[in-house]
């Protein structure tokens, strides 16, 4: 478990390996992460990927979980990215007091795409956010950053929401080329997004080594990162924009992990992959506690 033994001197040299163009070193990050922290709605989400067998048991579990926003619940944004197939039953389940959105999206509207599902598809039955990029995409199905990028644009031409996923492989990780990555994956997954438009994206940091393996980047890896990937985005943009975009942490985040990372200037939130099955642990996720 290398991840969880590094010192944090180490960490912090590791999460800032940067490529020089990319230029760092300030303080001034942050000091605006820090104080407009709170400005930020918090946003914790789940993607069941291919889960669950059966639309009751989708329905199920969206009930429970829905259930679970109460009075106390922290004031953050939830969300259940789910097959397509339980999109408007599980919509049902919710009763309006989450988002459900869609694991993915093709960037095509029409025409002969076999498989395919449009974002206009989504739109008509009422769906709002849509996943982009996520590394099993990237990696099993071969979607590309220009593909990734189409999908992107397509729901932000409709109105739409997009959470673009970003993350350094395991190998990456050890070369520390975590920021050069990650650098490369917002250029090009942005590519063409309007700085009003960026109102409407979420990011989700994912290092892949860390997603589905139980390994859990430590809050001080995870808010280094976090914090180089909003100067990426002040340099693509503006230092306003970087501060008003929502990014949020995802692998293997659990009801054990959840506090520490909420508690980082620059964690806005969590996309939860096993735990969102399990209703007690995602749940408990929802009504995280800033320590």
């Amino acid at each position: 478990m290398k991840f969880q033994i590094l010192s944090g001197l180490s960490l912090v040299g590791s999460a800032w390996g940067f490529a020089p163009s990319i230029g760092f070193g300030t303080s001034r990050q942050s000091a605006f992460s820090t104080s407009l922290e709170a400005e930020r709605k918090p946003f914790i989400s789940g993607n069941w990927k291919l889960n669950p067998q059966t639309k009751d048991e989708a329905v199920a579990l969206a009930s429970d979980i829905a259930a679970a926003i109460g009075p106390d619940t922290p004031d953050a944004e939830v969300a259940l990215f789910v097959p397509y197939v339980f999109i408007e039953a599980a919509m049902g389940a919710v009763d309006g007091k989450l988002q459900v959105g869609a694991e993915g999206v093709c960037p095509e509207i029409k025409g002969a795409f076999t498989g395919a599902v449009s974002a206009s598809m989504l739109q008509s039955v009422g769906v709002q956010w849509a996943l982009a990029g996520h590394s099993e995409r990237r990696v099993i199905f071969g979607e590309s950053d220009e593909y990734i990028n189409g999908q992107v644009l397509k729901l932000l031409e409709l109105g739409m929401s997009c959470m673009l996923c970003i993350g350094e492989s395991e190998s990456e990780f050890e070369q520390n080329l975590a920021g050069s990555v990650c650098a490369v994956q917002l250029k090009k997954g942005l590519a063409g997004v309007s700085k009003e438009d960026m109102s409407r994206i979420a990011i989700a940091y994912e290092p892949v080594w860390a997603i589905g393996t139980g390994k859990v980047a430590t809050p001080e890896i995870a808010q280094a990162v976090h914090a180089q990937c909003r100067s990426i985005l002040a340099q693509m943009y503006d230092q306003e924009t970087a501060d008003n975009t929502r990014i949020l942490y995802g692998g293997s985040v659990t009801p054990e992990s959840v506090d520490e990372l909420m508690a980082q200037p620059d964690i806005d939130g969590a996309l939860v992959g096993g735990a969102s099955l399990d209703s007690s642990k995602f749940s408990r996720i929802i009504n995280f506690q800033k320590v």
